[in-house]
């Protein structure tokens, strides 16, 4: 088998870890339960398309309080 063959598998693995890190964040994020809903369903629904909407668009910045320090 061609090592070519397995890129589309990696490349549909590393799509999916970025959609379910997206969603996660939409899910914690202070925005109203629609907006959430609406957001992982673009997300899921178009998975590359919605990811990169999400990042360009989604106004993380302003809905995410960031993250804490574990240590």
């Amino acid at each position: 088998m061609h090592p070519a063959a397995y890129s589309g598998g990696f490349l549909g693995l590393i799509v999916f870890i970025l959609d379910l890190i997206a969603i996660f964040e939409v899910i914690n994020s202070s925005r109203s339960v629609s907006s959430k809903l609406l957001w992982s369903l673009l997300i899921f629904l178009f998975p590359i398309f919605g990811l990169i909407i999400y990042f360009l668009f989604g106004g993380r910045e302003e809905y995410n309080s960031g993250y804490e320090t574990i240590a």
